[in-house]
């Protein structure tokens, strides 16, 4: 079949299931997510199905979570192989496929040590309560310890990590907030340096920086070179903890293994969890020793490391490496990076800007006109091809790994045929 043929009806397969109900499904479950109206039902590679048989281009991956695709045969086989022998026991014994996992970490990092839980959210939480016990014990037990973040930045939704997020529309309604944040605008140095002299006095004083090397759902923003060099630089020279978030542009999904290799500089706490596993849920906080100030009791998590996830995260890195993934990420990003180029030459007057890193990439549309993210989203969708909004004015592009240059030139002319129906309308 024809790539033209692809783009203008999607293969239609007989689907297994019985007919999707969206009534029945929102009778039950509760209503936190708003939906698009698809129900999928499998997958292979970068493409879905959905309940009534059609063909999609997935470049969302699960918001870059599904690292390898769908269905890969190196992850089918090993949790085929793990929930055989044993799938989860407790942190009460040694698990053996977690140690191996936090010694490829380790080994692959600027890492000494790795604590496992099981999202990204958690992840950012097990980093926020090391930095207030590593302030509580090591910084002549400073009473109340700051994390500086940024504005338009995402790290989770529990209510620690909601208020380290400096996007008010994810705060409203959940207050009180946690104290102990305080925001400054993204790559601009000077607000970092100007929060740091105000907050410290007496027993208030910037503790850490907790940052994403780039912002994903604050738009895809890359992190400036000179301003994380200088960054380190001021932590260094103030005692202060530099912390990543890296679970959405870690994993390879930069081109690089982390999104801090990408930038010349190493942080002394850092988090992962979207592709680790490969859409196995599990996150990790890691950390170097001179920090590591965790000790029994300190923090847990029952599921946190469990051999079914370890194992799946185990052979994605291991394949990640076999296969010399990276490389292709780095080839694949370019060439989509041009072609978005090439499309917002043709719509001027649409797009303002294309960026990002490997396979996380940002079509930013104009602001002075109506069009959003989510009618774009909606009519790639309807012509085969599933994007994700990064903002009201952002399309992000985070396929699956894995993708080919084929499934890259396919879906700019998907995307290209969905403008095109946008315009029309």
């Amino acid at each position: 079949m024809s790539l033209e043929t692809l783009i203008e009806k999607p293969p239609v397969v007989e689907s297994t299931s019985k007919k999707f109900d969206p009534d029945g499904f929102n009778a039950y479950v509760m209503n936190t997510y708003g939906r698009f109206p698809l129900a999928i039902e499998r997958g292979e590679g970068c493409r879905l199905w959905d309940t009534e048989g059609r063909a999609y281009l997935d470049f969302v991956a699960g918001i870059a979570t599904c690292t390898l695709g769908h269905a890969h045969p190196a992850l089918i086989e090993t949790v085929t192989q793990q929930i055989k022998k044993v799938h989860h026991v407790s942190n009460f014994y040694y698990i053996p496929e977690q140690g191996e996992l936090a010694k490829w970490l380790v080994e692959h990092s600027c890492a000494d040590k790795v604590f496992f839980c099981n999202s990204g959210a958690e992840a950012n939480e097990a980093a926020i309560k090391l930095v207030r016990k590593y302030a509580h014990t090591k910084l002549e037990f400073l009473e109340q310890p700051v994390i500086l973040t940024a504005k338009a930045s995402f790290h989770g939704r529990t209510l620690a990590t909601v208020t380290a997020t400096g996007q008010p529309k994810y705060q409203k309604d959940f207050q009180p907030l946690m104290p102990g944040f305080q925001y400054v605008p993204y790559n601009d140095i000077r607000a970092v340096e100007n929060a740091i002299a105000d907050i410290d006095e007496g027993n208030r004083r910037v503790a850490a920086i907790m940052l994403e090397p780039l912002q994903g759902e604050g738009g895809v923003r890359p992190g400036e070179l000179e301003y994380f060099l200088r960054l380190r630089q001021i932590c260094d020279e103030n005692q202060i903890l530099l912390v990543f978030d890296e679970v959405q542009v870690g994993m390879g999904r930069s081109g690089k293994l982390w999104g801090y290799e990408n930038l010349g500089v190493e942080p002394d706490i850092f988090t992962s969890a979207k592709g680790l596993a490969g859409g196995i849920p599990i996150g990790a906080m890691m950390c170097k020793e001179f920090c590591a100030v965790f000790e029994p009791g300190n923090h847990a998590s029952t599921f946190g490391g469990n051999p079914f996830a370890c194992a799946a995260a185990l052979t994605v890195l291991q394949t990640i490496e076999r296969e010399n993934i990276l490389q292709n990420v780095q080839a694949r990003g370019e060439q989509l990076r041009t072609k978005l180029r090439a499309i917002a030459a043709k719509y001027p007057h649409l797009f303002v800007d294309v960026r990002g890193w490997g396979l996380i990439d940002g079509m930013e549309i104009n602001s002075d006109i109506a069009l959003t993210s989510i009618q774009l989203v909606e009519a790639a969708m309807k012509a085969g091809l599933l994007l994700a909004p990064a903002g009201p004015k952002v399309l992000r592009f985070v396929p699956p790994l894995i993708v080919s240059a084929e499934e890259i030139d396919e879906a700019a002319q998907i995307l290209e045929k969905a403008i095109s129906t946008v315009i029309a309308s």
